[in-house]
């Protein structure tokens, strides 16, 4: 590999100015450790000047070891009218006892002129104090040049010069930042490689993008390109409007496009549990659709796409899934040929000659149910159990003799109440339960696993872990299908299972008995 590209994470700070994200100091802790432990180079921990819960992470950090990283507190350059020793922001940064303080000072003079309103000269003397008396006090100094890249476009002499004030006063990288979001690549290349050579050799040169225009990756990489060895972004992208560049498709491109090294390959197959630690932190949905680490980003669909793969999969798949911690995955769909049931077979470890009249009844059986509402895509457990049944290979578990669901408003101050009752047969024997729940649809599922637990232990540990519904089509209104999708986990792993009715709980109960066949089949 050529030379190490260090990654700064700013997903403390940066990324918390998106909206709707929030962590906790704890949360916050506990996502320095998990980037610590893939080897990002940097973690920018907050703005100690700004908040207490900042400062407080500063506390909570100084007590813990990191491997891999240095952690990074954030801050700006002095007040025009302080003495940089006085100033509270610069004292708050060396409070903190981060070992990397990392100031943004002004290099646009649009901001110098109408935002600072202090003279040209004036705003380069508070970069050089600020960079020096961090620097005089042990500190590693990294500047961000905000809105460089506009302030470059403005007065490229002026914008340079800024960066010179800060190497030559103690700064030991210089970030470009994209603050506005709207550069392009091209754009972002040319000027990095320009700056690169007005630089002193010892200077790493940095880049900081947002994706406003929809390529901060882009411009990250091609920054590279240009020579920037410091790179700054954020886990998926988090970050004020349209966010920052995601280091989680970042690193891939580093690592395995450019032949660079940033975190090492032993780190990169982690790279998804990371996206997906963050996500849950920050108490989101993963995004599906994320390039390298979505669910989406190795699933194929089409059958020629899924035809092709099965050949080699180099056909469709630019990188290989496993690399960055992901998997290849076979979508089931109306648009589904042979190949996607021979494989998905296979992923179920069922076996099925390809010349077996069965594929054609599965993919026919697939198709008309799809064209009735179902859909298999987040249903892996459903298909299962499909294709079970045209093999005759499918076992009954139990079978309902009947339900009924109450739903029950005493008053107008109080809540619902939903109460289910299930009949069941189950190995001969007749049983009726009753249980409440927080809806129709939970008190169903109670119900059901109450009336089974006797009988298969082994279900006790299924919970229902989400649930969606869809108006298939919404001309026909209250009467309209409904799909209803399932997630059940039983603490380790993860199935979907889907059911389909004009009456939401019937729809409701297919997936839910399909959700414990599945658990069944599984153990026993």
């Amino acid at each position: 590999m050529k030379k190490n590209v260090a990654i700064y994470d700013t997903t403390l700070r940066d990324g918390t100015q998106a909206e709707g994200i929030t962590f906790s100091v704890m949360d916050k802790i506990k996502i320095a450790e998990k980037l610590d432990t893939i080897g990002v180079s940097y973690v920018e921990g907050g703005w100690p000047g700004s908040n207490p819960k900042d400062m407080e992470f500063f506390e909570l950090a100084r007590k813990r070891k990191f491997k891999n990283t240095r952690i990074a507190a954030f801050g700006s350059t002095r007040r025009a009218k302080v003495p940089v020793q006085d100033d509270d922001n610069i004292r708050k940064l060396l409070e903190s006892g981060a070992p990397t303080t990392t100031i943004f000072g002004k290099s646009w003079l649009l901001h110098v002129n109408d935002v600072l309103r202090i003279s040209p000269d004036k705003n380069l003397e508070i970069i050089a104090d600020s960079c020096a008396f961090l620097r005089d006090n042990g500190k590693e100094v990294v500047f961000d040049a905000e809105h460089f890249f506009d302030g470059y476009d403005d007065n490229p002499k002026y914008a340079t010069a800024a960066l010179l004030k800060a190497c030559e006063n103690g700064a030991s990288t210089v970030v470009l930042c994209d603050t506005n979001g709207g550069m392009i690549s091209s754009r972002i290349k040319e000027v990095c490689s320009t700056v690169r050579k007005a630089l002193p050799e010892n200077v790493i040169l940095g880049i900081h993008c947002h994706n406003d225009s929809g390529m901060a990756v882009a411009n990250s990489i091609a920054a590279v390109e240009a020579g920037a060895m410091h790179v700054q972004g954020t886990v998926n992208g988090f970050g004020e409007r349209c966010g920052n560049a995601n280091i989680c498709s970042i690193i891939p491109c580093i690592e395995l496009k450019l032949g660079m090294k940033c975190i090492g390959p032993e780190h990169l197959r982690h790279i998804k549990e990371l996206s997906l630690f963050v996500f849950e932190m920050a108490n989101l949905a993963p995004d599906k659709r994320l390039p390298y680490v979505g669910d989406s980003a190795f699933a194929h669909k089409g059958g020629m796409h899924v035809n092709a793969v099965s050949k080699n999969p180099h056909t469709f798949e630019h990188i290989v899934p496993e690399l960055v911690g992901n998997r290849r995955r076979v979508l089931v769909s109306d648009l589904s040929g042979r190949s996607n049931i021979m494989m998905k077979i296979a992923e179920h470890n069922l076996n099925l000659d390809e010349k077996s009249p069965e594929v054609s009844d599965i993919l026919n059986t697939l198709k008309k149910m799809e064209n009735e509402g179902y859909e298999f895509e987040a249903a892996d457990a459903s298909f299962h159990l499909l294709a079970k049944k045209i093999l005759k290979k499918h076992k009954s578990f139990f079978s309902l003799d009947g339900f009924r669901v109450i739903v029950e408003k005493r008053s107008k101050n109080e809540k619902c109440i939903s109460e289910a009752t299930v009949k069941l047969d189950v190995k001969g024997e007749k049983e009726l339960t009753a249980a409440e729940g927080d809806g129709p649809v939970n008190a169903l599922d109670h119900a059901l696993r109450k009336a089974l637990t006797r009988f298969y232990p082994e279900i006790a540990k299924v919970q229902l872990s989400d649930f969606k519904v869809r108006i298939i089509d919404g001309k026909d209104g209250t009467a309209a299908k409904t799909r209803v999708l399932i997630e059940s986990s039983d603490g380790k792993e993860t199935w979907g299972t889907v059911g389909v009715s004009e009456n939401i709980i019937e729809a409701s109960w297919e997936a839910l008995v399909d959700a414990v066949e599945f658990q069944l089949h599984r153990k026993q």
